[in-house]
């Protein structure tokens, strides 16, 4: 069996070998890595030279992203100085250094904006990011228009960057006051993209009613291998629509490493490549042709890396997807059934 450096070094080169080196702690290993194409999604073109990061195209305009970026919730909230900020600027380096580009933020996740910032703008990475944010200043159901402003704003300083390649309402917050706003800024070229988010399930019905009334180019929610909700309706609806997906919290924040603790990866991952349950779940999710990107949050290097070995070589087909989620859902479900952590 090949080892998880190893493998590390036969898929990403020598620099993710070296980023490697000093980052504790490990996931449970799998099978060994196997090689081949990217299957083409529906939703959008895929490309991926051999042992490449995987991109697929933002369906509104046909622009390339790495499939796999990075989320921010509780992870870069660390202060300027701090253990953790040292930590940070390796996960930042590394994500960039392999290929991924997408960095999920919020002016509610903390100082993490701020943090991811200043972070970029000392590696000088800040024009080589792809940078995601939101807006939502709503207080019982309506959103003042100044502070919306203000809050855009203060994003655009905080990331220290003159433009910002896409900007949600989150959860879904006074549609027409805020994403008027940013349909405004848009026109004006400040922002490239926008959207709309949502993490609950309940919302779904409205996140669909917005997808299929507004001009937005790409939405964010929850998906995971046990949490397919989005797979029925929402996720077709946005490859009809042409509009692009982020997921989040792709392993039920800590729900799924519950479930699968102690377990062994099956054998039959080696089939699709897997040989992490990282790469596991979340090749299952890029295997869907309406994603566009999937942005995992971590605070450490070593499973920066392990994420963006999803996202090389190949995907499950359909009867391997079924397989994959089959096997999960015969797990015990975790603790209390809920989504907390990540």
């Amino acid at each position: 069996m090949v080892s998880r450096r190893e493998w590390l070094g036969i898929t990403l080169g020598a620099g993710a070998s070296m980023a490697l080196t000093g980052c504790g702690g490990a996931r449970t290993e799998g099978a060994a890595a196997t090689t081949g194409a990217a299957p083409a999604a529906a939703g959008g073109a895929t490309a991926g030279a051999a042992g490449g990061l995987m991109k697929r195209a933002i369906p509104s305009s046909g622009e390339m992203v790495p499939v796999i970026g990075l989320g921010t919730s509780a992870t870069f909230s660390a202060l300027a100085g701090s253990a953790d900020y040292t930590a940070l600027k390796e996960v930042m380096k590394t994500m960039v250094d392999n290929g991924a580009t997408v960095f999920d933020t919020a002016p509610s996740y903390g100082s993490s904006e701020q943090v991811g910032g200043a972070i970029a703008a000392e590696l000088e990475l800040s024009n080589k990011i792809f940078w995601a944010t939101k807006v939502n200043v709503a207080r019982g159901g309506t959103a003042d228009p100044a502070a919306a402003r203000a809050q855009i704003e203060a994003s655009f300083t905080k990331l220290k960057v003159p433009k910002i390649d896409l900007i949600q309402v989150h959860n879904l917050a006074d549609i027409p006051t805020q994403l008027g706003i940013l349909k405004e800024l848009k026109k004006e070229g400040r922002i490239r993209y926008i959207g709309v988010t949502t993490t609950s399930d309940q919302a779904h019905g409205r996140l669909e009613e917005v997808m299929r009334n507004e001009p937005i180019d790409f939405v964010g929610l929850d998906y995971a291998i046990d949490d397919r909700g989005v797979e029925a309706t929402t996720l077709p609806l946005a490859i009809e629509r042409k509009i692009g997906v982020l997921v989040y919290v792709p392993f039920g924040r800590r729900r799924l490493w519950t479930r699968v603790a102690g377990q062994t990866l099956p054998e039959w991952s080696s089939e699709f490549g897997a040989t992490t349950w990282a790469q596991f779940f979340l090749k299952y999710i890029l295997a869907n042709p309406a994603i566009t990107a999937i942005t995992p949050a971590t605070s450490q290097a070593k499973n920066m890396l392990d994420n963006i070995g999803a996202g090389i070589g190949k995907l499950p087909d359909a009867a391997m997807r079924a397989r994959m989620a089959a096997h999960i859902d015969a797990l015990p479900p975790a603790a209390g059934g809920g989504r907390g952590g990540f």
